[in-house]
């Protein structure tokens, strides 16, 4: 599903219009569940035609995505490779490269910046966790400031405890996996009781 065009979404008129205020606002979205199928959402995610912003943590992909084979007007990229980078100069460096996307955009629809940040697995094991969820704090304020929309990486079961610990932080959540080989998607709007189906990515 692509977010915003209605594409695969439940017959459900109330998740429609959760769907739709969150892209007309702005939002994060954590995406959880299987590895294997994380790279099928993230390009569903970015969307066409927008101004992205890639953070690495693991390597040189996102997704396995590509950052120089998606399509867009403009692209940051912010690299997180030295384990003895505070989560400070990472949170100045992710802001500062969201207002470069804005300062050279001439005005900015809703959810045009599109930011995806791959892997917070690492972020977990080399930081503090409150220092982690302060980094996540300021990230994700940003992108709603500019009315964008945010999807961070972690794969793991939406149970595990990293995922209750930043949870708070976030507007929706999506859960993935392969059913027969076929990757599906539920999406969870967080602070409601509205969630979908599992439904074909």
């Amino acid at each position: 599903m692509q977010f915003g065009r209605g594409d695969g979404v439940p017959d459900s008129t109330t998740f429609s219009q959760e769907l739709a205020e969150l892209k007309q606002n702005g939002c994060n979205i954590l995406l959880v569940g299987d590895g294997t199928v994380h790279s099928d959402a993230c390009r569903h995610l970015l969307g066409e035609d927008r101004r992205r912003l890639f953070v690495f943590t693991e390597g040189e992909w996102v997704c396995a995505c590509d950052p120089e084979t998606v399509d867009g007007p403009d692209r940051e990229t912010v690299r997180v490779t030295d384990d003895e980078r505070s989560l400070s100069e990472i949170s100045s460096e992710v802001v500062d490269s969201i207002d470069a996307l804005t300062d050279r955009a001439d005005g900015l629809s809703p959810g045009e910046v599109r930011l995806c940040f791959d892997s917070l697995g690492p972020l977990f094991v080399d930081h503090d966790p409150e220092q982690l969820f302060r980094l996540l704090h300021i990230v994700t304020s940003s992108v709603r400031r500019v009315d964008g929309i945010g999807h961070y990486h972690l794969r793991v079961d939406r149970d595990s405890d990293h995922v209750n610990l930043i949870e708070p932080l976030f507007d929706a959540l999506i859960e993935v996996r392969r059913n027969d080989g076929v990757p599906e998607q539920r999406w969870h709007v967080l602070g409601t009781d509205v969630s979908s189906d599992w439904l074909p990515l």
